[in-house]
């Protein structure tokens, strides 16, 4: 049983283009159809139907289908720490 952090994770991974249902499974132990069985529980059905769109057929979500260029699981911009001067309220 997941943690709510965890479930949390799992489907911010899952909404991630680039991280691969493997990488899930490694992390957390989910299969495929498990991510799928807990997108379809926790989002809303329209969220969830949209997320299946999205990734049905998408190669980067599967390494097996992934190109070899594809060595990161985010792009280079994911992830910066913004300026402490940019992110003050004046």
């Amino acid at each position: 049983m997941l943690e709510h952090y965890d479930k949390s994770r799992v489907i911010e991974m899952a909404w991630e283009d680039r991280t691969p249902f493997e990488a899930i499974e490694i992390l957390y132990g989910l299969t495929e159809p498990q991510v799928i069985r807990l997108m379809r529980q926790e989002l809303k059905s329209k969220t969830f139907k949209n997320w299946r769109c999205r990734v049905s057929g998408r190669k980067t979500k599967h390494l097996s289908k992934r190109s070899e260029a594809v060595s990161r699981s985010h792009c280079m911009s994911q992830y910066k720490v913004k300026s402490a001067n940019k992110s003050k309220a004046r």
